[in-house]
């Protein structure tokens, strides 16, 4: 679990990079822990003032995202999937607000990701996971919104 701290790390202290600042203080200093990464009982998201924690847990391919202002920082738990990136969104969709949904990607980059994995997506660029019959992978995710 050393590789999920150092990414939470990683992604609170990048708030100062994409124009956020950690002034906000809470009454035990704003720590949220999940033990073994896995959320406590009835929790499913934990928000804090630019970023959220979730689990995202696929069992198919889904939708290609597009985040216009949002960055994914992610630690793959277990699991295998080809991560698709970049390139042009197929039949794009405005699916809320500076979110954008598609059905496929055209010229992206393909790379496998599995258990252990660490990488971070920047807001703006399309991601898609695309997963073999039968596979599945399941992912702590921090969102940091750029303000």
């Amino acid at each position: 679990m050393r590789r999920c701290g150092a990414v939470l790390a990683m992604a609170f202290g990048c708030w100062a990079a994409i124009g956020q600042s950690a002034s906000f203080r809470q009454p035990d200093g704003g720590v949220t822990v999940w033990p073994k990464g896995v959320p406590p009982v009835g929790l499913a998201r934990a928000n804090f003032e630019n970023a959220a924690m979730t689990i995202s847990h696929r069992t198919a391919t889904g939708r290609v995202e597009v985040h216009q202002s949002v960055a994914d920082f992610v630690v793959v738990q277990s699991g295998t999937a080809t991560l698709v990136t970049g390139g042009d969104v197929v039949d794009p969709v405005t699916t809320g607000p500076n979110e954008i949904g598609g059905s496929a990607i055209k010229g992206g980059s393909s790379r496998r990701v599995t258990a252990g994995d660490v990488y971070m997506i920047p807001p703006g660029v399309p991601h898609w996971y695309v997963l073999e019959p039968g596979g599945q992978i399941t992912c702590l995710l921090v969102k940091v919104t750029k303000r």
